[in-house]
């Protein structure tokens, strides 16, 4: 994935910092959502989950695994 927009935190990241490849594989997103969620969002996990739940989109099954070591 290559990232050609420039991106610049103006608070600080709450939580561990998702890289996209993570955001977008953790949700089983298209490159192009993700990157335009990320970019508007920024990396924090926190917020990125949050935003997720409300748009009430789940983690895929694989991720919730991996994090939980099954």
């Amino acid at each position: 994935m290559q990232l050609d927009r420039h991106f610049e935190r103006r608070r600080a990241v709450r939580g561990r910092a998702y890289t996209m490849e993570e955001f977008q594989a953790r949700y089983g997103l298209h490159e192009q959502e993700a990157e335009d969620l990320f970019f508007r969002f920024g990396p924090s996990s926190i917020e990125l989950d949050l935003l997720m739940a409300a748009k009430r989109k789940v983690p895929s099954i694989q991720t919730v695994t991996q994090e939980i070591g099954l």
